[in-house]
């Protein structure tokens, strides 16, 4: 169990009148939520003072934020009420009142915020200046959002009309019209979607377990080469064919030998399901935590030294008496458990850094504990392997390599590979947090200079702890010296501010090209090209033959933000959008005013009026009249035609998932 809880630890759319928007009515995932009711009422409390009352109601996972402004460069958008306090009627007696609550974690915004769920009461108290006559309205406007743990809402605004003769309260812009003019521009808006039941939704593939499978068993193909592994193979061989009472019971001990082996480091992967159940986000949220991308740093740093020579990192030479012992004591299957988990332990010098890189990989690629079970599986299969057909076939014994200084060299180039990898992590955090330490061309300059050390010591020209006498340069060292120089020679471009210096071999390595020393534009996301005006955008594609990806965001959108700054700064995601797509980024909370010939006003299929006074309001009614859906970030891949390519998704934070879906888009936008 110790040795469980040390890996635990270790890998720790609408109709219009003219036209019809969908050939689907049950199109893709899209969906208008509508999480929140209003009410209005109003209370006199004598000839002259009155008090308006705004009650708002939730479904339950949903928050409406206070009308204080928080302190965070992404904040919610905060309640506010305004009033026709133009009118010399009346006029307000403080501030509008809101329920008394204590700043809460916020989820989205991860951070303390004020903000109300299931009910919220607002009051606002006004003194009337005027006797009361039948024409005296007060009409109020509600400006709010209101986000759950993923995703917020466009801003909306709701209308109250209060009429203090009657005592009487009219919701919604009852003094609006749908006029020519506001149907001319609704109908500008509507682009006559096509091709949806065209294409095929692929199903998502589950090679990544295949291809964490594969990196497991190559990882312990490695570890077999190191010093602590490679001698035990004819020692342990040799005695189960040889101390058993007869050839066939050796044969079967050797074999369930190898067994236990891949097993117990299947096991090894049991906490992280139990992890995973409890939260999976603990695994999938991994590749974004700086926290833990800098424990993993630290992690492979004193790894890699371990395999310079200049410690060795074991545990505790009590685990492995202990497992000796009860090898010795049980006889059968047992006893072959407890030898196979002795060598786990006596080994872990040497495997514990590769398995570590293996889990830390598995575990930041949001694949959860099911893909890291593949790997270890991978892991200890291959160090299974040589067991079972040694076994079988012992006079292979004899063609295996004798021991010796070339497995201290296995070891040590190991830890150059561990170090690198150790940056790895390091500029994961970076990229998270914005410290701009580790920009691409200083990660790159790193690798060569490691790259460099490790040709130093292939060569012979610096030595460490554990090398024997210096020798002639054999031909094994010689060659990957050779490799390893034509790997730095690949590298040098990447600190050039040329085409040269996208290396297109290590994408996913180094940090984005557009995390650089060099100055980049930023005319959208990354710096990526991004039309903020639909029209402009199409026009775009069209010349350029491109198709388009429209991105509806949002400025306090956070998912929007992590989906830019986690997924589209994936290498293969950010040139993918870069190269092969025209990028349309509408705004909808953006505040700023239309120009007064652009305003119009909306029928909502509700049958309510909504005024469209900004591009927010334009870009918001845009989403939800074409693809009847209100929530952000929301991604939608089209043609200049207006054919869909693909099913729009939302925050998909799983860079895979997202690179796979934009290429269907492109195979759909090529056929």
């Amino acid at each position: 169990m110790r040795l469980l809880l040390f890996f635990a630890f270790f890998g720790i759319s609408f109709f219009t009148a003219s036209a019809q928007i969908f050939d689907n009515e049950n199109f893709g995932n899209s969906s208008i939520e509508n999480p929140i009711e209003w009410e209005a009422s109003m209370e006199k409390e004598n000839d002259s003072i009155y008090e308006l009352v705004f009650k708002a109601t939730l479904e339950p996972g949903w928050h409406l934020y206070s009308q204080e402004e928080a302190d965070i460069e992404i904040a919610p958008i905060p309640t506010e009420f305004t009033y026709n306090t133009s009118s010399d009627t009346y006029e307000l007696i403080g501030e509008t009142e809101e329920p008394d609550s204590e700043p809460y974690f916020d989820q989205v915004f991860e951070a303390n915020i004020t903000y109300f769920e299931d009910e919220a009461t607002f009051r606002q108290k006004i003194k009337v200046l005027n006797p009361v006559d039948s024409e005296m309205e007060i009409t109020a406007e509600v400006y709010f959002s209101v986000c759950d743990d993923e995703k917020c809402l466009p801003p909306e605004t709701e209308r109250f009309t209060f009429s203090l003769a009657g005592n009487e309260v009219t919701e919604g812009f009852a003094d609006l019209e749908v006029a020519g003019k506001d149907l001319e521009l609704t109908k500008n808006l509507n682009i006559n979607l096509q091709g949806t039941s065209n294409y095929e939704i692929e199903k998502e593939e589950e090679s990544g377990y295949w291809n964490i499978f594969f990196l497991g068993f190559v990882g312990g193909l490695i570890a077999l080469l190191t010093p602590c592994v490679f001698p035990m193979i004819p020692l342990t061989v040799s005695f189960f064919t040889k101390g058993a009472k007869n050839a066939k019971r050796g044969l079967i001990n050797a074999i369930m030998y190898g067994i236990f082996i891949f097993l117990i480091y299947l096991l090894l992967s049991l906490p992280f399901h139990l992890l995973d159940s409890v939260n999976p986000e603990i695994l999938n949220n991994i590749s974004s935590n700086a926290t833990l991308n800098l424990i993993f740093f630290v992690i492979f740093i004193v790894f890699a030294f371990s395999f310079f020579g200049y410690y060795e990192i074991t545990l505790p030479n009590s685990w492995s008496s202990k497992m000796d012992d009860k090898a010795s004591s049980f006889g059968g299957l047992i006893g072959i458990f407890f030898m196979a988990l002795t060598l786990a332990i006596v080994s872990f010098s040497c495997t514990g850094p590769i398995l570590g890189s293996l889990l830390g990989g598995s575990l930041t690629s949001d694949g959860g504990a099911t893909q890291l079970s593949f790997g270890m599986g991978g892991f200890g299969l291959a160090l299974a392997l040589p067991f079972a057909l040694f076994a079988l076939f012992p006079n292979w014994l004899n063609s295996l390599p004798k021991s010796g200084g070339w497995l201290n060299t296995v070891k040590v180039v190991l830890g150059f590979i561990e170090l690198a990898l150790a940056f790895k992590f390091l500029s994961n955090a970076d990229l998270v947090q914005h410290w701009d330490l580790l920009k691409r061309e200083i990660f790159i300059g790193i690798w060569i200079a490691i790259g460099i050390a490790m040709i130093l010591y292939l060569f012979g020209i610096i030595r460490f702890p554990h090398d024997g006498p210096k020798t002639r340069l054999n031909k094994g060292r010689l060659f990957f010296g050779i490799i390893t120089l034509a790997f730095v020679v690949y590298l040098i471009p990447g600190v050039t501010n040329t085409s040269y210096a996208n290396l297109r071999l290590l994408s996913g390595f180094p940090p984005p090209l557009y995390y650089s020393v060099y100055e980049k534009d930023t005319e959208g996301p990354l710096g990526l090209k991004a039309y903020k005006d639909f029209d402009e955008g199409v026009a775009a594609a069209e010349a350029q033959n491109k198709p388009i990806l429209l991105d509806f965001t949002g400025f306090t959108c956070v998912n929007c933000r992590k989906m830019e700054e986690q997924v589209w700064s994936d290498p293969e995601v950010f040139e993918t959008i870069r190269d092969e797509y025209i990028l349309i980024s509408l705004y909808v909370d953006d505040r700023e005013e239309l120009s007064e010939k652009d305003q119009f006003n909306y029928q909502r299929p509700s049958g309510g009026i909504k005024k469209i006074e900004t591009v927010g309001d334009k870009w918001a009614t845009f989403q939800t009249l074409n693809f009847r859906n209100n929530s952000q970030p929301y991604y939608v891949l089209l043609d200049s035609e207006m054919n869909l390519l693909s099913e729009p998704v939302g925050y998909t934070p799983n860079a895979e998932e997202y690179a796979a879906w934009l290429e269907t888009g492109l195979t759909n936008f090529s056929e």
